[in-house]
């Protein structure tokens, strides 16, 4: 059984629920990770109201959303391994700020170019992409402070949250035959990328992309046809 009975109701192909994995592994806490789908009897139960992965589940109580996991991960295990969230308030308030920029406005762009298809539609759903990974580069720029991490010295909450999406941006890459991390245009971000996938708390969990591109073949067009619906 996981120290203090931590289970993680989630799928190994899910960007979220990577978040968690990588936030539990920098605190050193021991977990059970559970297989679950979306809609499963289990999800339900555990998140009624969004009915989604992934789900904590802490001595019996669930805590939903994988920002706000990150978030209670770092509160509760204090004591353990390094501060996850920047300990300055405005620290704080800047890398909350991001994260929603990369989950509202930017990971939706990936999205649509993700399931692009035909050379003119992936052209025109990359330029976005990329305007958004130059104003990240920036980003990266200001937080680390010319050191390997959003967070300084140690991986903390932007690099989580950005890198949680390294692997479909290879597979991404790699299907529509484009790149996205360039050592010239965001040359920050380039680095960074190979110190965060070489990382103990991300090396384990990071899927390669070979697999995860085996798995984006079923994801894709069930994530079409909901986009055509």
């Amino acid at each position: 059984m996981a120290e203090n009975d931590v289970k993680l109701l989630g799928s190994w192909p899910s960007t979220f629920v990577m978040r968690p994995r990588i936030a539990l592994n920098i605190k050193s806490v021991g977990y059970d990770f559970l297989e679950e789908q979306f809609g499963s009897e289990l999800i339900l139960k555990a998140n009624p109201v969004y009915k989604k992965i992934p789900v904590l589940i802490h001595d019996g109580k669930p805590i939903c959303e994988s920002l706000i996991i990150i978030q209670y991960i770092d509160e509760f295990w204090t004591n353990s391994g390094s501060s996850i969230l920047p300990s300055h308030p405005y620290d704080r308030a800047i890398a909350r700020f991001w994260a929603y920029y990369i989950d509202d406005k930017w990971f939706p762009l990936l999205r649509v170019l993700a399931v692009a298809q035909g050379e003119d539609a992936i052209k025109a759903a990359l330029e976005p992409v990329l305007e958004g990974l130059v104003l990240l580069e920036d980003a990266f720029r200001n937080c680390s402070k010319g050191k390997k991490f959003f967070g300084g010295d140690k991986i903390g909450y932007l690099d989580i949250v950005l890198g949680s999406f390294l692997g479909w941006m290879k597979v991404t890459e790699k299907m529509n035959n484009v790149k996205l991390l360039d050592e010239t245009k965001t040359p920050g971000l380039y680095k960074w990328d190979g110190d965060f996938c070489s990382d103990s708390a991300v090396k384990d969990v990071m899927p390669e992309t070979d697999k995860l591109a085996q798995a984006a073949k079923v994801l894709l067009p069930k994530i079409r046809a909901d986009a055509s619906s």
